[in-house]
């Protein structure tokens, strides 16, 4: 991956793309640190970090909601539209036929939908951020002497246009920048939250060596649960197909050879983005307005055996309903009969379309359970080497910022090698 960093940045338009992606995620970090007016800073820190549900939006996003930043939002909004949208699209005729017959024109609609449920969700989000911490803001020197209720309006207004800045922020990249905007925003959020964290355990050392030997371990178990995410989320099962030979005219086509690869790890992280977001929601809810109530955190708690138990099962549901949007055997078995192709051993048609789907299902429960085990296994082995030199780096890496890590990672390296591959194959013809 460095190597390939290196050459990208020999190529005179890869280079400004980088850079410019650079320049557009550091004025992301810069916004995470500027702290809006109006607001206690230490107790708002404090009670988000209390909360699973405000502390899970505070590491997405970098740490900006626990510094009551500007960008607080984060890119949350604009995931749980896209969500919501791949949600409608499957249960919406109209927004099934715009995504797959609209073309550009169906994509532009989407994405403008999209756009305006992200702003409808980060009204509430912002509405609900100010509801929760309504005891905490006071009229500092930008609004000296404003009543309250001003001041909550000034904060969730704030809010709400750094959302959409966030957003426009992903698409600018997106457009003009190698990668995908939004998962660039949210991986350089994860990577800040557990870099910090990481600085303020190592900070510890001086006051015991044997805060080194524990922070060592926690290491190495991080490095071998990466290991294991990048092994499986890089591999595939790859079915075998046969075109036949063909003659028209003068000249023979087919009789070719190639696979179609199914990805053990196809849904990638959005399953266990869906689990958390569903179990976490109703916390968030409880929070603005029952504040004084804890049983829903007490029964669905982090630590809760009832919370492992639901998590794996909608772990397991979503990664199956992420893999029928995703896998069509359907689709894919008329396609190969249409081209003149066929798997060997299986007859074209319907037998093809039922051995797809056997693989398929195969392959989701493998990769299901894979899910299942990186979200819920390593909070237990790192609570297991939790001490009080490590704490801070446990709350940093969860399971959802491991996987987002790695697959960003090997995402935007695939992204880099296609920008110069075209290149590369520009100056050949030239």
């Amino acid at each position: 991956m460095f190597k390939t960093i290196i050459n990208a940045f020999k190529v005179k338009d890869v280079r400004k793309k980088l850079l410019l992606t650079l320049l557009l995620l550091f004025i992301y970090r810069v916004g995470c640190w500027i702290p809006l007016p109006g607001i206690d800073l230490d107790i708002f820190q404090t009670t988000t970090d209390a909360n699973d549900f405000l502390s899970l939006l505070s590491f997405v996003s970098g740490g900006a909601l626990a510094n009551g930043a500007l960008l607080a939002l984060g890119v949350s909004p604009y995931i749980t539209a896209s969500i919501i949208i791949q949600l409608m699209t499957i249960a919406v005729p109209a927004l099934e036929k715009l995504s797959k017959e609209g073309g550009e024109e169906g994509r532009k609609k989407i994405n403008l939908i999209t756009r305006w449920i992200a702003l409808g969700l980060s009204i509430a989000q912002a509405v609900g951020i100010v509801v929760a911490f309504g005891e905490y803001l006071t009229p500092d020197i930008l609004w000296a002497g404003a009543p309250t209720w001003l001041v909550g309006t000034m904060t969730t207004i704030m809010l709400v246009a750094g959302g959409m800045f966030v957003v426009w922020l992903g698409e600018r990249i997106t457009d003009l920048g190698i990668g995908n905007g939004m998962s660039l925003l949210i991986f350089i959020g994860i990577l800040s939250s557990a870099m910090s964290s990481l600085m303020t355990a190592t900070s510890q050392i001086g006051t015991n060596i044997d805060f080194l030997w524990n922070i060592l371990i926690f290491l190495v178990a991080l490095l071998l649960i990466f290991t294991f995410i990048v092994i499986i989320d890089l591999a595939e099962r790859r079915i075998p197909v046969q075109y036949a030979k063909q003659i028209k005219g003068r000249k023979m086509y087919g009789g070719q050879s190639t696979y179609i690869p199914v990805r053990v790890n196809g849904s990638g992280v959005m399953p266990i983005i869906f689990a958390t977001a569903l179990i976490t929601f109703p916390q968030l809810i409880s929070s603005i307005f029952w504040p004084e109530s804890d049983w829903y955190s007490n029964v669905l708690g982090t630590n809760s055996w009832a919370y492992i138990v639901l998590s794996a099962l909608l772990i397991l549901f979503f990664a199956y309903f992420y893999a029928q949007i995703t896998f069509n055997p359907e689709d894919i078995s008329r396609r190969i009969q249409q081209n003149g192709g066929f798997v060997p051993g299986i007859r074209p048609g319907k037998p093809t379309t039922e051995y797809l789907k056997r693989i398929s299902h195969r392959i989701t429960l493998f990769g299901a359970i894979f899910l299942a085990i990186i979200a819920l296994v390593p909070g237990f082995v790192f609570k297991i080497i939790d001490t009080s030199s490590t704490s801070s780096i446990v709350s940093a890496f969860s399971a959802t910022g491991l996987l987002i890590i790695v697959s960003v990672a090997l995402e935007f390296e695939k992204r880099l090698d296609a920008q110069l591959m075209m290149r590369s194959y520009k100056g050949f013809l030239k």
